[in-house]
C-alpha cells in the first residue's frame, strides 16, 4: 500500500482527525469517537497506520488479559509532501476528493445525531463562493487562508475546547458560458496533509 492509499480511505482519514491536538488514546477511546464504525473495521485501520508509522504505540499495558495500547499521531507521517502532491494522477485525485467528501458527510451527520447539536449556536457553516481570481491572487488567498488556519492547528485539547472540522476545498470552475478559466495552471493538492488541507473549502460564514 502507497502512503497516498495510506492517508487517503475515509476510516484512516477519521481516525487520523480524532488523533489530532497532540493528543494520545486508546484503541477504545478512539472507538468511542468513531462510534459508527465497527470494531474489528476499527483495529484493522489502526493496525495499518501504525504498521505505516503514521499512529505510533505510545504505551501498553494489560488490561483483563489483553494487552492494550495507546496510540499517538505522528503528524509528520500524517501529511502528503509536495513531491507526492505533485505526482498525483487525475484518478487519484478523484479518489482522494471521494474519500474527503465521504468523511464530511459521515462526521456532519454523526454531529447532528448527536442529542446536543445545534448548528446555529456552533456557528456550523458550510457556504460555497464563485470569485473570480487571477493567478497571483489565487495564491495570495491560499496564502491567507493558511496564515489564518495555520497557528489554530497547534492547539491541545483542553476542557475550553471542542474538535472542528475545518475543510477548505478550492479549485477553478467553469464560468457561465461554458469554457474553461483563462488563466488555467495545473491542478495541485495541498501538501499540508489529509487532515486538514487534502480539500480546500470555504472558511467564511
Amino acid at each position: 500500500m502507497t502512503k497516498r492509499d495510506l492517508l487517503t480511505h475515509p476510516v484512516r482519514l477519521r481516525i487520523i482527525h480524532a488523533m489530532s491536538g497532540g493528543r494520545s488514546a486508546t484503541g477504545s477511546e478512539i472507538r468511542a469517537a468513531l462510534a459508527d464504525v465497527p470494531k474489528a473495521t476499527l483495529y484493522r485501520h489502526l493496525a495499518l497506520l501504525t504498521d505505516g508509522g503514521v499512529l505510533e504505540v505510545d504505551s501498553e499495558q494489560r488490561v483483563r488479559g489483553a494487552v492494550e495500547r495507546r496510540y499517538r499521531l505522528n503528524r509528520a507521517a500524517s501529511v502528503i509532501d509536495p513531491a507526492m502532491a505533485a505526482s498525483t494522477s487525475i484518478a487519484e485525485h478523484r479518489r482522494a476528493f471521494a474519500a474527503a467528501a465521504a468523511v464530511l458527510l459521515t462526521e456532519f451527520n454523526a454531529y447532528l445525531d448527536r442529542p446536543d447539536a445545534d448548528p446555529t449556536a456552533d456557528l456550523v457553516g458550510y457556504r460555497q463562493h464563485s470569485i473570480w481570481l487571477s493567478p497571483d491572487e489565487r495564491e495570495q488567498l491560499i496564502s491567507d487562508l493558511r496564515d489564518a488556519i495555520v497557528p489554530h492547528m497547534g492547539h491541545e485539547p483542553s476542557a475550553a475546547r471542542s474538535r472542528h472540522l475545518l475543510s477548505p476545498i478550492l479549485f477553478p470552475a467553469r464560468s457561465a458560458e461554458g469554457g474553461p478559466d483563462e488563466a488555467r495552471s495545473p491542478a495541485r493538492p495541498a501538501a499540508e496533509g489529509p487532515s486538514s488541507d487534502q480539500g480546500r473549502s470555504d472558511p467564511s460564514r
